[in-house]
């Protein structure tokens, strides 16, 4: 039996559909993670998987319990992190996470194994105001108090968002141990070097999963021939320049590079032939998830 269960679910805010048709499951300790722009709707569907928010069709199962109709049950078992830092920040480290663990009958002792590798980088200022803290500190003490009651499952709503590299990279270091314990996690991210560490992804756009798989495969739904041209300068002038060429399928920018892909009524060495009298640098390159995204919000 999965640890989540989604099943058709809806959510519209006046004409606007936020989740269409939504469905997928996730297994017990698996870290599920999502893709996808702002307004895909990523948050509506977290805020209706902790019982904040009622769909409008579709059911939800969470560990067994119905998330509608056992919303209390579910509470007691969930821990979730927003996307914006919703602590309380004119009380201190030590006074939000024992807050938090009164809130749930539990205390900082109880649960401490499951935080301390965690609790013992912010430690040290823990009679620091929360609205003093680092924006890694914010996060990391903003996880502890989402884990201090041991919940079943943990829902972060892009948790690095704002976060330094190095703070980015120990944060998912974290995660990885929390899912030794047995915990499932669902997570979303804006970073494609993240959703490499999840076990799964799904892209999401527009309120719909354009597709679900292991991080590794995702380039297989990417079935076209991929070029990246680099300039000397100007990626944006020459990204621009592709886009005007009635051969030019899809293009898009990628760091100094533009990547791009090429219509079916246009031959390679036709494209080969052009890309080589504007003296344009290009290689064949195997796609990324970031390549496979931008191909399947083109197509969706």
């Amino acid at each position: 039996m999965p640890e989540i269960a989604v099943n058709n679910l809806f959510k519209s805010y006046g004409a606007i559909n936020a989740l269409r048709d939504i469905s997928f499951q996730v297994d017990k300790a698996e870290i599920f993670g999502i893709i996808g722009p702002d307004g895909a709707g990523k948050t509506s569907l977290f805020r209706i998987l902790v019982s904040l928010l009622l769909p409008d069709k579709g059911s939800i199962q969470l560990a067994g319990l119905d998330v509608v109709k056992d919303y209390s049950q579910v509470r007691k078992i969930v821990g979730y992190m927003p996307g914006r830092f919703s602590l309380y920040q004119d009380l201190s480290v030590e006074e939000n996470l024992s807050f938090f663990a009164t809130v749930f009958g539990s205390s900082i002792e109880t649960n401490y194994d499951l935080i301390k590798d965690i609790y013992v980088q912010i430690e040290p200022f823990k009679k620091r105001l929360a609205g003093r803290l680092s924006g890694g500190m914010k996060q990391k003490l903003a996880l502890c108090c989402a884990l201090i009651h041991r919940p079943e499952v943990l829902v972060l709503d892009e948790p690095t968002t704002g976060v330094d590299a190095v703070s980015r990279v120990e944060f998912w270091d974290l995660l990885h141990k929390i899912k030794k314990e047995g915990i499932t996690i669902i997570v979303s991210t804006p970073y494609m070097d993240e959703a490499a560490r999840c076990d799964r992804v799904a892209l999401m756009q527009n309120g719909e999963f354009l597709g679900i798989s292991l991080p590794g495969d995702i380039h297989k739904a990417f079935t076209k021939i991929l070029y990246e041209l680099t300039p000397e300068q100007g990626a944006y002038k020459l990204l621009k320049t592709m886009r005007s060429e009635a051969w030019c399928e899809n293009a898009w920018l990628f760091g100094q590079s533009v990547h791009l892909t090429i219509n079916g009524n246009t031959s390679e060495n036709q494209f080969l032939s052009y890309a080589k009298g504007q003296n344009i640098e290009f290689r064949k390159i195997t796609a990324g998830i970031e390549d496979t995204f931008m191909e399947l919000m083109k197509t969706s």
